[in-house]
């Protein structure tokens, strides 16, 4: 995913003079070639977050198209207030590309997830958000990034996450379908959607076929494709490796109430609290219910009738119910 949309931008790189890219110590290796083809298009900063969003607006005001890449806490989370006051209150179109969304860096701990940057993003008028689920995605991010004469952030998972997608020729601001379906829509982004696929070929061995539905836009998401999309079902499940109180499912909350849903929702996500658990990616996933086993279980558990009202509670193993 992460080559995915590198490879995209560097590819417009020689295409177009105005791109400029700093890094934040991090992406070793990724920007070797474009180092030694373009040296004074690129500038690695250090460890100096604060400084590389306020330089990064400095280069945007004076023409230049930027991509600022690092690490999603570091990206966002430790220079906040200069991406707010000087990227996205002056609306300037700078790409921040941050690595390692959701628990890509388990066991490293909390300082490294990416579980709240969506609540975070969202507070920031005139950012898109964007989360793609697999490489195709990631490349139109890139894509439509390269285009916006706004801000976008994109948070991105590392490298060799496989395609979900066979059409790569994909509208990203859309509610995408990867998988056809009927009684039951489950949603998602980033790369938790390949486990709603697992768990749709694990239901599919029973009779199951629920739809899945990557939404790689979350900020603005497109509400009335959505709904369109969901007119012929009434249970929903949303999944995601983020905290649900201010991530995807959220979102949904909002939708269901804005549009007079009659639409059961539940929540699959994170709980509220910080993660103490060592265990790696996949072990998150399954310790937290949402690995495809995990999805699979809700699925049956919401057709079986036990269903909860949309923003009753979330579901999380019985050892993490508050």
């Amino acid at each position: 995913m992460r080559n995915a949309f590198i490879d995209t931008i560097l590819t417009a790189c020689r295409e177009r003079e105005d791109i400029f890219i700093l890094s934040g110590d991090a992406g070793l290796g990724v920007f070797d070639d474009f180092k030694k083809d373009f040296p004074e298009r690129f500038l690695n900063l250090g460890v100096a977050e604060q400084n590389t969003i306020s330089f990064a607006a400095g280069l945007s005001m004076s023409g230049h198209k930027v991509l600022v890449y690092n690490i999603i806490p570091f990206l966002l989370y430790r220079c906040y207030e200069q991406v707010r006051n000087d990227i996205c209150y002056q609306q300037l179109p700078i790409i921040m590309a941050g690595i390692g969304c959701g628990l890509t860096y388990a066991p490293q701990g909390m300082t490294h997830y990416s579980v709240e940057d969506i609540g975070i993003a969202r507070g920031l008028p005139n950012l898109t958000v964007l989360s793609p689920a697999d490489p195709i995605e990631a490349k139109s991010a890139a894509l439509f990034a390269l285009q916006s004469d706004a801000p976008v952030y994109v948070r991105l998972a590392k490298r060799g996450e496989p395609n979900l997608h066979t059409d790569h020729t994909l509208d990203i601001g859309q509610p995408l379908v990867l998988a056809e379906g009927e009684r039951i829509a489950v949603l998602c982004h980033s790369v938790i959607a390949e486990e709603a696929l697992k768990a749709r070929t694990k239901l599919a061995n029973v009779g199951i076929y629920p739809r899945i539905i990557s939404i790689p836009m979350l900020q603005p998401m497109n509400k009335a494709a959505l709904v369109e999309m969901l007119k012929d079902v009434r249970i929903v499940l949303s999944v995601e490796e983020h905290y649900v109180s201010c991530g995807l499912g959220a979102l949904l909350l909002e939708l269901v109430h804005e549009f007079g849903l009659n639409h059961t929702l539940l929540r699959l996500g994170l709980p509220d609290h910080f993660i103490h658990d060592i265990y790696n990616t996949a072990g998150m996933r399954a310790h937290f219910g949402i690995d495809a086993n995990g999805i699979a279980a809700a699925v049956h558990r919401l057709l079986d009738q036990k269903i909860i009202p949309a923003g009753a509670e979330h579901a999380y193993p019985a050892s993490l119910q508050p």
